[in-house]
């Protein structure tokens, strides 16, 4: 009874201190704790964009057209009166939608391709490998603009097509970390015990190679939302009067010599975003580095 009640205090003081170390670890990791503070502040702002935005998608004021900042519209006003403010907030929901769906789609098809590669390897291995270089013989915003011509422009497509921009990169990183953790003793093991080849891909390899993928979908999603605003801007992406940041550079562009708020509020906007996904990223990377975790 006594060996029994001390393994069940040893088993307690131990995930308690494990806890309490992860917990340093979060805190004493200033990109990690400040780039989920900025996520989650954008997080924020786009869900409750429409309680937040002073004013809807179709308030106009012509009298107001291309105002400078003021007490009613902080950001000042468009070409049509419309509130800058409250279009960067409104567009917050569209960017953050593509970015995080779009990511979704990359890492589920990645993933799937790249397990496929590096844990069957051979004839399976070369020709996935070599389907995907096609893909990579394309710049990224090159092949989202050739997919978006094929497909239309609807924030369905827009999706769509930077999902299948990024599954390749996905794909090659989740097959590098496959064949490395392919080869440990724990996977010959299960192979050895008959253990099937999906319960081996579940059990043993994905869990092993989850860093890796969670740290580049995390960048990953500041990529698309770049993406999505250049082919905005390039009138290919999301359509009027859906507001989005790249659409908003693409009509500010030709007002900037008298009116340059909203190109510059809206470029301020994707740079803030941006930066607290790669700052998210670049903390979480940190986190899941072995050489980090004394």
């Amino acid at each position: 009874m006594n060996k029994a009640m001390n393994f069940d205090d040893n088993l307690s003081t131990d995930k308690i201190w494990y806890k309490s170390r992860t917990f340093y670890r979060i805190k004493k990791n200033r990109r990690l704790v400040v780039g989920t503070f900025m996520v989650a502040f954008i997080v924020f702002v786009a869900v409750f964009a429409p309680l937040l935005a002073s004013e809807g998608l179709y308030s106009f004021n012509f009298d107001a057209r291309l105002a400078p900042p003021s007490s009613d519209a902080p950001l000042g006003r468009d070409d049509f009166g419309r509130d800058i403010l409250s279009r960067i907030i409104l567009g917050s929901r569209v960017s953050l939608i593509v970015g995080l769906v779009s990511q979704i789609i990359a890492l589920t098809v990645g993933t799937l391709l790249g397990v496929l590669a590096g844990f069957y390897g051979g004839t399976v291995d070369n020709i996935i490998m070599r389907i995907l270089d096609i893909f990579f013989a394309f710049p990224s915003l090159l092949l989202a603009i050739a997919l978006m011509t094929i497909f239309g422009g609807s924030i369905t497509n827009v999706i769509i097509a930077i999902g299948l921009v990024y599954t390749p990169a996905f794909a090659r990183i989740v097959r590098g970390s496959t064949l490395s953790v392919k080869e440990k003793e724990y996977i010959e093991s299960a192979k050895a015990q008959g253990m099937a080849d999906i319960r081996i891909v579940l059990l043993h390899v994905l869990p092993n190679i989850i860093g890796p993928i969670i740290i580049y979908a995390t960048m990953g999603i500041g990529d698309a939302i770049i993406t999505e605003a250049g082919l905005s801007f390039l009138g290919l992406g999301i359509q009027p009067p859906t507001p989005t940041w790249g659409g908003m550079l693409s009509n500010g562009k030709n007002y900037i010599s008298v009116a340059p708020y909203e190109v510059i509020y809206a470029g301020i906007a994707i740079m803030i975003t941006v930066v607290a996904f790669n700052t998210l990223g670049d903390g979480l990377r940190d986190f899941f580095d072995p050489k980090q975790s004394v």
